[in-house]
């Protein structure tokens, strides 16, 4: 058979998708759905919107004739409301996808939802269309943030075994990926269940040979502990970190039931930010509880962060979670403005950051769009250059080129 994997959500999910894929024994992938006897949906639920996706792409699927299959995190939380309404041919949870060659074959409908305390075994060599390659080093999170569904749908936090995580890392590395991605629900809680830390591990995975850098995912504040600031200098590590804030009102962070506390994590990124790193962040608007006076603070507080980066977004209702029951006092409009002067005091940081640290990049060429190659450095801004030659794929190292508004461009 051939089969299609469509891809919802996180790098959590590219990665699970990679690990399916991998496993494969009598069956083609293909990348044109419109060629797949079989396509596997691994969704995303994160929000209702993010359902929603999911249930009109499995629509459309159908009114193709398609054999559909359902897992990632919605197969946990609508898996069985799709599996009653006739719309899926089945369904399994994440904790069961080494069994895919196995849910392939079956000839009747079935749903198997596994359990939420799993730990991977197995380990992806290989990524198909991707110049770095990504590890999952743990999965689920210990955080109960009113406005999140996840921990509901991925379980508590879990490490994987360490030896795994290394060996996965020198297999990938061995077949050309010089750069490593660490995902995961919660990445920052790496080791809390296996007497380690994320830092430990990262010391161990910079040694490896051909290494040339490694990105992480989305971190807490409370998580940069001292065993993670002792890797902060290691050439190895991308000089930008992720650190995810929600919003920048204390009584805001107290209503999401977050575990960071606005000043304290002002101090941090000034911390960071003055050891050379690029700083990104979450940023909830909009969320139940935002008045005007709390908008205020946390406006306030938000120009006093050295930003770069933001991942912010308009809050949405996700049932199910403490949040969908409390009252949304921002209208719509209000709530995109407030985050387009958010986007708006990043877009100038990042600007000034990219003039103050004009240095030789180091850079990834991922793609070709056009006349410009595109790659992103250590700082991750992305660089467009133009060239004769054939750059996709090659690390490459810029110390010539024009610092614009819209972003880096050079000519090689």
């Amino acid at each position: 058979m051939k089969i299609y994997f469509k891809t919802f959500g996180c790098r959590t999910n590219i990665y699970d998708t990679e690990f399916m894929k991998s496993s494969l024994k009598e069956h083609d992938v293909v990348e044109d759905e419109s060629l797949a006897d079989v396509i596997v949906i691994n969704s995303c639920t994160v929000t209702n919107g993010a359902d929603s996706d999911v249930r009109n792409y499995i629509n459309r699927t159908q009114r193709k004739g398609k054999k559909v299959f359902l897992t990632g995190c919605g197969a946990i939380s609508k898996g069985e409301e799709l599996f009653k309404d006739k719309k899926v041919f089945g369904v399994f949870g994440m904790s069961k996808k080494a069994d895919i060659n196995r849910f392939l074959e079956q000839k009747s409908e079935f749903i198997e939802l596994g359990n939420l305390t799993s730990r991977d075994e197995n380990i992806v060599t290989s990524y198909e269309n991707h110049t770095k390659a990504f590890i999952k080093i743990q999965e689920g999170c210990d955080f109960r943030c009113s406005y999140c569904i996840i921990p509901l749908v991925r379980g508590n936090a879990r490490s994987q075994d360490e030896n795994g995580i290394i060996n996965e890392a020198k297999n990938l590395v061995k077949n050309g990926f010089n750069e490593l991605v660490l995902t995961g629900t919660n990445i920052g809680s790496y080791g809390k269940d296996t007497n380690t830390t994320l830092g430990k591990l990262l010391q161990k995975l910079g040694a490896i040979n051909g290494l040339k850098r490694v990105r992480l995912g989305s971190l807490e504040p409370s998580q940069i502990d001292e065993s993670f600031k002792e890797i902060l200098d290691e050439p190895w590590l991308e000089k930008h970190l992720h650190i995810a804030l929600q919003h920048t009102s204390q009584k805001m962070l107290s209503i999401m039931h977050r575990r960071n506390r606005a000043l304290k994590d002002i101090e941090l990124f000034n911390e960071l930010s003055q050891m050379g790193f690029a700083l990104g962040t979450d940023f909830i608007v909009g969320h139940p509880g935002e008045s005007e006076a709390v908008w205020d603070e946390a406006v306030e507080n938000f120009k006093k962060f050295p930003l770069t980066h933001i991942h912010a977004f308009v809050y949405s209702k996700r049932d199910g979670t403490l949040s969908a029951d409390m009252r949304v006092e921002v209208d719509g409009k209000t709530a995109k403005e407030r985050l387009k002067l958010l986007q708006n005091i990043v877009s100038l940081n990042n600007f000034e950051f990219r003039k103050r640290h004009y240095n030789v990049l180091s850079v990834l060429v991922e793609q070709k769009s056009g006349e410009f190659y595109t790659g992103f450095d250590q700082f991750y801004n992305k660089i467009q250059i133009k060239s004769d030659k054939n750059l996709k794929n090659r690390w490459i190292e810029i110390g010539d080129y024009d610092v614009e508004f819209a972003g880096n461009f050079a000519e090689i």
